[in-house]
């Protein structure tokens, strides 16, 4: 009897397991299937209307890209279709050991699954729309968009736009009466790719989806090249986030990873600092929070130096830094009125913890601004005296200082930026490397959050009164995911030392 019931037990233990390793071996396939259909609504679209010309702001955050079908029922299939994309990156995480033999297939993969978002459309933001249009106003018109907005200069003069669907589609954009908010070398990639375009609509977004693809594989290479580990490509290789916001929607956040990557490689594996604030400064050049890395890593390089020679360096290559930062702007300077698209975007409210104050609290009237004036001073204020004692410090380990960075980074995003978009997670993607498991995890999951949060959007449509809500559900779901992760075993990855 005895015997039998542990024949039995060894039977269903056999069985449990023969049905893993099939379900192992068809992971990688299930998840390109899903992939597919999370990609047809896109299909049907350009196949039906042959353009996207006539994608309107109404169709935004569409999940099948219509209105003939209730909202809510378009929420509710795609939560379904994300969450089973979820769960399968999850598992492809906990068993990629026995599903990648080694980083060549890890790699194909990627690939394979990225280019399916290629021909997603950017339904949830038209952002792209805008950098094809100012590279079209740059490039063709030889306009400086840092001083013409789009709508000015079609409303001012005669322009036939017949076959310039790239310029037609750049008119009806949001930000199409804002002068250039990006650094002067996202402008001058997006003069290049609208150079490439010749003003048809469809062939420069496509180039713009192919190069982002190019940049994200980039980006994997980059993270295993720097971390030495095969997990890192896949953590943000296959990840549904980057995959939608970085390849489908077509952000350029990819693009300032690639050179802040870059930039890290070149000083921890290269050991140049002159290439390594090079890369650096293309990426402030396109989005300005990578200048927070700027102090630690050129302490970092010169750890082994006494203080003063550090302070001499700090101030030297500070400056060569300022001067590659200024270099591209050369291109579009007249005055200082370069900045004011800048500052544009930054006093836009949109989501975020402003949002919230602003429709909720803000009474006085102004409230937003002081509790946005007093963040900025504490965080200078913490920022600095974290500089310094760096500078002064005896022991210099560059994995604790990238944990201080991403806590930095962390605060920037939620307290700083009133602009507040679910993209900007990207910018954490790098900061994985150096993170303990439960950080690494917060990281994913807080990016994976945005996707859940956009259902409030999905459901209603684009407008600002329903940042609050996608603001309150997202950070509810952080809250959630930081007792359980304290409370439950996280993924355990050996790291190398970085020194």
């Amino acid at each position: 009897m005895l015997n039998k019931l542990g024949d039995t037990k060894i039977l269903k233990k056999d069985f449990k397991y023969k049905i893993m390793q099939t379900f192992l071996k068809n992971i990688k396939a299930l998840f390109i299937i899903m992939a597919i259909i999370f990609a047809i609504p896109s299909y049907v679209y350009l196949f039906n209307n042959k353009t996207l010309l006539n994608f309107d702001g109404n169709l935004e955050y569409c999940f099948l890209l219509t209105n003939n079908i209730n909202r809510l029922y378009q929420a509710i299939i795609y939560t379904i279709i994300i969450t089973i994309i979820v769960i399968i990156y999850f598992m492809i995480i906990k068993f990629r050991k026995q599903i990648f033999k080694n980083v060549n297939q890890i790699f194909i993969f990627i690939t394979i699954v990225s280019s399916i978002f290629v021909f997603v459309v950017p339904f949830w933001c038209s952002d792209v729309f805008y950098y094809l249009g100012i590279g079209r106003l740059a490039e063709e018109y030889h306009q400086n968009p840092y001083y013409t907005d789009m709508k000015s200069f079609i409303d001012n003069n005669e322009i036939n736009m017949e076959k310039d669907t790239v310029m037609q589609k750049g008119y009806k954009n949001y930000w199409a009466k804002t002068t250039v908010v990006y650094g002067a070398v996202w402008t001058i990639i997006c003069s290049i790719i609208s150079f490439l375009s010749l003003g048809r609509l469809e062939l420069g977004l496509l180039i713009f989806k192919i190069i982002n693809l190019l940049i994200h594989i980039g980006n994997c290479y980059l993270l295993f090249k720097i971390s030495k580990k095969k997990v890192f490509p896949i953590l943000y290789g296959l990840n549904p986030f980057i995959l939608i916001e970085g390849i489908a929607n077509v952000h350029n956040d990819l693009f300032v990873i690639f050179f802040l990557l870059l930039s890290l490689y070149q000083l921890l594996n290269k050991k140049s600092i002159i290439s390594c604030l090079l890369y650096l400064a293309l990426a402030t050049d396109i989005k300005y929070f990578t200048i927070l890395f700027l102090p630690f890593i050129i302490i970092y390089y010169y750890k082994n130096q006494d203080i003063k020679t550090r302070i001499i360096n700090c101030i030297k290559f500070g400056s060569l830094f300022i001067l590659f930062v200024i270099i591209p702007y050369i291109v579009f300077f007249k005055d200082f009125r370069i900045f004011m698209g800048l500052l544009t975007q930054r006093e836009r409210i949109a989501k975020g913890l402003y949002l919230f104050i602003s429709e909720y609290f803000n009474n006085p009237p102004g409230l937003t601004e002081y509790i946005k004036t007093i963040a900025l001073a504490i965080f200078t204020v913490i920022y600095f005296n974290t500089c310094v004692s760096l500078l002064f410090s005896k022991t210099i380990i560059f994995s604790k200082q990238m944990k201080i960075v991403y806590l930095f980074l962390l605060a920037f995003i939620f307290l700083l930026i009133t602009n507040f978009q679910p993209w900007y997670f990207i910018w954490l993607s790098p900061l994985m490397i150096w993170q303990n498991s439960k950080n690494i995890k917060l990281i994913i999951q807080m990016q994976l959050l945005t996707l859940y949060a956009n259902i409030v959007f999905l459901i209603n449509s684009e407008n600002f009164r329903y940042g609050v809500p996608f603001f309150m559900i997202f950070v509810f779901g952080i809250l959630i995911c930081i007792i359980k992760n304290n409370k439950n075993r996280t993924i355990y990855i050996r790291r190398n030392k970085f020194e």
